[in-house]
């Protein structure tokens, strides 16, 4: 599903992290490594790019031509770091967002994360902000994830139907000022681009994509994030009719941060969304 590029009057330069060229299957272990092997193959380069601001076309944004929405949901959660909390009050609310914004009959909640850029550290529980260019799922891994998550008869049951796996960003302290998260225009991005690239993790490997430099590619970010506003990044969409199957993304330093700046804190949950 294509639409006209949209054309910001409004944008930071910033640079992104891509994958290098040279390898074509990196790896990352989310633990430390057994002796002897690296922790991670595979460079990143830096590229310069516009960063649009999207605020004025927040309409215009969805997730079946782009392949990400900003909505406007306020939420009753007091305290972002209790885990019960999230899981009774949170996800509840954020199931009934994804369902009213894809009409998907089931929605199935699988994991959050919590980011903090002063605190957060890799294979932690509190994380870093995700700053290289990404997208979460893959045509292998997708599939497979459903079938991680479902019984097995029910899991071969939905994956002969649509199903879409969504993540819903949200700040959790006010308003985001460092650590942005820029999200690119799905329409924009060629499947040469996407790069699969293992996790490895004690129990199982998951896959996401990396990503290599485009030029088309158009970025865009919603400067000064609250804490009543979420978007919503498609991960994979089991379709193959032409509308977005994924948006790629990741956190930027934005150069117009103030000194001073509080840190990024925000919360993602990763779900499926099934027809």
């Amino acid at each position: 599903m294509q639409a006209e590029p949209v054309l910001a009057l409004d944008w930071v330069e910033a640079p992104l992290n891509y994958l290098a060229p040279g390898v074509d299957k990196p790896f990352v272990y989310a633990y430390t490594p057994p002796p002897g092997i690296p922790e991670r193959s595979g460079e990143s380069e830096a590229r310069r790019v516009a960063i649009a601001d999207g605020r004025p076309f927040i309409g215009r944004f969805s997730l079946d031509r782009e392949g990400f929405a900003l909505r406007r949901q306020a939420t009753r959660v007091v305290d972002f770091y209790d885990e019960a909390e999230v899981k009774s009050v949170y996800y509840p609310e954020v199931e009934a967002l994804v369902r009213a914004a894809t009409g998907a009959g089931e929605i199935v909640i699988f994991d959050h994360t919590l980011r903090n850029t002063a605190r957060g550290a890799r294979g932690q529980k509190l994380r870093e902000a995700a700053a290289s260019v990404h997208n979460d799922y893959t045509d292998r891994s997708a599939p497979q994830r459903v079938r991680d998550l479902l019984p097995a008869a029910e899991a071969e049951a939905r994956l002969q139907r649509r199903y879409l796996e969504i993540n819903v960003w949200r700040p959790i302290a006010e308003p985001v000022l460092s650590w942005p998260l820029a999200v690119c225009d799905a329409s924009s991005v060629d499947a040469r681009d996407l790069v699969p690239s293992e996790r490895r993790y004690p129990d199982r490997i998951g896959e996401i994509y990396a990503v290599r430099y485009n030029p088309r590619h158009r970025w865009y970010y919603f400067p000064r994030m609250r804490r009543d506003e979420a978007l919503l990044i498609k991960g994979f969409d089991a379709a193959q009719d032409g509308r977005a199957r994924l948006a790629i993304h990741t956190a930027f330093e934005d150069p117009t941060t103030p000194a001073g700046a509080p840190p990024r804190e925000s919360i993602e949950l990763r779900m499926f969304a099934f027809f």
